[in-house]
């Protein structure tokens, strides 16, 4: 939804495993050392511990993308197993044939047995990797030690590496399991970051996705910490959100306020502080009531002659009568000037700075009007992002020019104007006069063009129609930018608007529309949009009055 808004390439903190988006700090690069070296000259078992969300998977991966070529790997996610099971799991990964209606851990050890010799005479190694290892039980740990007795006289010929969470660093411990804790070579506990490796990890990712690094401010990042603890995916979920929080309120700066607001909507605390603070009002409160039943009941006994008054004061605030009074009253805003032309009406303002300094010109707004200059609907929600509207069969084309390249453009477009204090605002471009030295946007408002050139950072965003399509037959049930055409193109000839969560996926709602279509022009009724029916669309897509600026000379 803010990628726009941001001018990101792609989302930057998602908590999918992404290795574009990899950032390898110094503990990362460690682990996997240890991961590397105890498959290239290790034996038995490697471990890999760390808490929810450190990263664990994502190191997995890169282990994945450097393990040499004749390495074959079988991957376990799912450890909820039982011996026989995993035995089963692994042959499937490692492409072993078995009987799959009757099998036993012998056979099925057998099989493996003779697949891994062979793989060592063709100069091949095999590595299993179990993720989420914490789960495995007992029985199946016993199991998996066993495996890696298969061994000639030497070398082993499985390599285990074991992935978990700190709870699979403590079964290892357990006596009963001392076998398998002795036959690991390499192991390593993975921590969360540090503060500043939290800052170089937020700013990796903003950089990657083509974004500004200093989006979030200094003081963002230490509340970002705090409440993370460094732990990448929790950075990650609060990242995403105060960016969400960010576009919502039209601030293009990530503030402490934005990342507890976030924090609020998405963990289960907000601040460490918190629980201290309640349990010190506790306490207070509880020697206060001591206090009030010692004075009532002790102290007149004590001083029995003696009259004790006492009195708790607090500083007044003080408003004077006519500050409540301009509370009380409604605010108004000051009137516009209003000048009458002989068709229309401008509105004059003293500054274009006072006038697209204003809350009401988001992107949200901005969007509306342009939909309704292609006669869209809008929802009801009065909420547009650029989701939305591929669902009209139009798409978001977002970009940077100069000036004279918006003129080669010829559309409304969506300006972006930057303000002091790192604040944007939007307006909607419709057109020019007075030989190009007046700007009008969105309700006859004009200035100078080199009054809003002042404030242009350069961005835009328009609306268009997907490219015509080259020729090629549309078929049901396809998904391609010639669908979104398509469903523009019937969108603009019904003049309706059909809201659809996959607006580039050809449904069947969409071929009953296009099979209405050929009915109308007894064209071949089989819902696909080939030769005949392209030549009847693009006829009508040739005659459909596109907006474009309007020039007022």
């Amino acid at each position: 939804m803010y990628n726009q808004y941001f001018h990101f390439s792609e989302l930057p903190f998602s908590i999918a495993t992404d290795p574009h988006f990899v950032y390898m700090s110094p503990r990362h690069q460690e682990g996997l050392a240890h991961l590397l070296y105890g498959i290239n000259f290790g034996g038995g078992f490697v471990a890999l511990t760390g808490e929810v969300g450190t990263g664990k998977t994502t190191l997995c991966h890169c282990l994945l993308q450097k393990i040499p070529e004749n390495i074959d790997i079988a991957l376990i996610l799912n450890p909820k197993l039982n011996a026989v099971e995993l035995l089963a799991t692994i042959c499937d990964e490692l492409g072993i044939r078995y009987d799959k209606t009757q099998h036993s851990l012998k056979n099925l050890i057998d099989l493996l047995n003779q697949h891994l010799l062979t793989s060592h005479a063709n100069g091949r190694r095999t590595v299993l990797l179990i993720d989420e290892a914490q789960n495995l039980s007992m029985e199946v740990l016993e199991q998996i030690r066993l495996l890696t007795n298969l061994e000639t006289n030497k070398t082993k010929l499985l390599q285990i590496i074991l992935v978990g969470q700190p709870e699979l660093k403590e079964s290892l411990k357990r006596q009963d399991l001392r076998q398998l804790n002795q036959r690991i070579t390499a192991r390593y506990h993975l921590l969360p970051l540090s503060l500043n490796e939290t800052r170089a990890y937020i700013r990796h990712r903003l950089t990657v996705c083509n974004g500004r690094p200093d989006i979030f401010k200094e003081s963002a990042i230490r509340k970002i910490y705090q409440l993370s603890s460094g732990i990448p995916r929790m950075i990650n979920i609060l990242c995403d959100r105060a960016l969400l929080g960010a576009y919502s309120t039209n601030t293009h700066v990530i503030t402490p306020a934005i990342v507890s607001a976030a924090a609020h909507e998405t963990l289960a605390f907000t601040d460490k502080k918190f629980p201290y603070l309640s349990a010190l009002f506790g306490l207070l409160f509880l020697g206060c009531i001591a206090a009030g039943i010692y004075f009532r009941m002790v102290w007149p006994k004590a001083s029995h002659q003696t009259a004790i008054n006492f009195t708790t004061t607090y500083p007044a605030i003080q408003t004077k009568p006519e500050i409540i009074s301009q509370l009380l009253q409604p605010v108004q805003k000051e009137p516009l000037l209003i000048e009458t032309f002989n068709t229309a009406a401008v509105v004059k303002i003293k500054t274009f700075h006072d006038w697209i300094n204003n809350p009401d010109y988001s992107l949200n707004a901005a969007l509306i009007g342009t939909l309704k200059l292609w006669d869209k609907s809008i929802p009801e929600s009065n909420q547009v992002d650029c989701h939305y509207v591929e669902t009209t069969g139009l798409r978001c084309a977002f970009g940077k020019a100069n000036w004279k390249d918006m003129l080669a453009i010829n559309h409304p477009a969506i300006l972006e104007f930057s303000l002091a204090g790192e604040e944007k605002f939007y307006a909607l471009l419709t057109g020019f006069g007075q030989n190009q030295s007046v700007i009008h946007f969105k309700d006859n408002v004009t200035f100078p063009v080199a009054d809003a050139l002042k404030y242009w950072d350069g961005y835009y965003l328009i609306l268009e129609p997907p490219p015509t399509p080259d020729g090629k037959v549309i078929r049901p049930r396809e998904t391609s930018e010639s669908v979104l055409w398509l469903r523009h193109l019937l969108n603009s000839i019904d003049r309706k608007t059909e809201a659809v969560e996959q607006p580039r996926f050809y449904d069947d709602r969409l071929v009953a529309r296009v099979m209405d279509f050929q009915h109308q022009h007894q064209l071949p009724e089989d819902g696909k949009v080939g030769e005949k029916t392209m030549f009847h669309l693009k006829n009508i897509a040739q005659a459909l009055n596109l907006p474009h600026l309007e020039i007022t000379d």
